[in-house]
């Protein structure tokens, strides 16, 4: 993989520059994701979005730095990294552990006095007010990739090949341990409008606890099922691509419409 440019650094990838686009989205994987697993979103909707993915330390280009097993130090490291992108509007997507981490993002910004996402995106990820007793013990090799297989998000095969198995298993490992020891802070809503998606069977995710993202920001909130599972977002790219376009465009129309005002 290209060593990412210099403006944007270690954090960020840009597959696909855009630099006419009046709008920029970053994207946050899922627990064990790469930067690379956004490349035909970036693909998708360049060039009237420049879509910049995140990549989390302990994998691909940056697999010889050490994982980070607390999510808000996650937080803060890719905050810092977005903070001054600030020559067009920004918005988030996050799917999965990517959700949370997106959240926790625009509450930076919000602390930091920044302007507020255009948009948040929440996919593949119940509310942060949604709680739930069932854990994955991220000691326990076996109980991580059992839940691998339950939400189809990696092939079987590559989990059976012990070579890819030893080098997948760290970055996941340190995921789940950052993801489950987590706990938002109560009270905190966004002031941004909120995109809620998610797969009609995902298991981690019911219809109730995609709903209550509402109670998470001020702005208005709408939820969109797609068919499919956790990861329903890979079958599903094409109307996913649409929705995300057209609420980008919408969301930077009101914005200059505001701005004229």
């Amino acid at each position: 993989m290209p060593q990412p440019p210099e403006q944007f650094g270690k954090w960020l990838r840009q597959f696909h520059p855009a630099p006419d686009s009046s709008v920029r989205l970053v994207c946050l994987p899922h627990a064990g994701g790469a930067a690379s697993f956004y490349f035909p979103l970036s693909k998708a909707l360049a060039p009237t979005v420049d879509v910049l993915a995140v990549q989390y330390p302990g994998r691909q280009d940056r697999r010889h730095e050490p994982h980070i097993t607390v999510l808000s130090d996650m937080a803060d490291e890719i905050f810092a990294a977005v903070r001054h992108l600030d020559d067009r509007p920004l918005a988030l997507f996050g799917h999965s552990m990517g959700a949370v981490l997106a959240y926790e993002i625009a509450l930076r910004m919000q602390d930091a006095g920044l302007p507020a996402p255009l948009r948040l995106f929440a996919s593949g990820r119940r509310s942060p007010s949604s709680t739930r007793g069932e854990k994955v013990d991220p000691r326990s090799d076996e109980q991580i990739v059992a839940e691998l297989l339950r939400l189809s998000g990696t092939p079987a095969a590559l989990i059976a090949d012990p070579e890819i198995r030893e080098m997948i298993m760290p970055a996941i490992r340190s995921d789940y341990q950052a993801v489950m020891a987590h706990r938002c802070e109560p009270g905190r809503k966004l002031e941004c409008p909120l995109t809620v998606l998610t797969g009609d069977s995902d298991p981690r995710v019911s219809i109730a606890e995609a709903v209550a993202w509402e109670e998470h920001t001020t702005g208005p909130t709408e939820l969109q099922v797609f068919p499919g599972g956790h990861f329903y977002l890979v079958d599903q790219s094409a109307p996913v691509t649409a929705l995300l376009a057209d609420r980008l465009a919408r969301q930077d129309a009101a914005t200059r419409r505001e701005a004229r005002i």
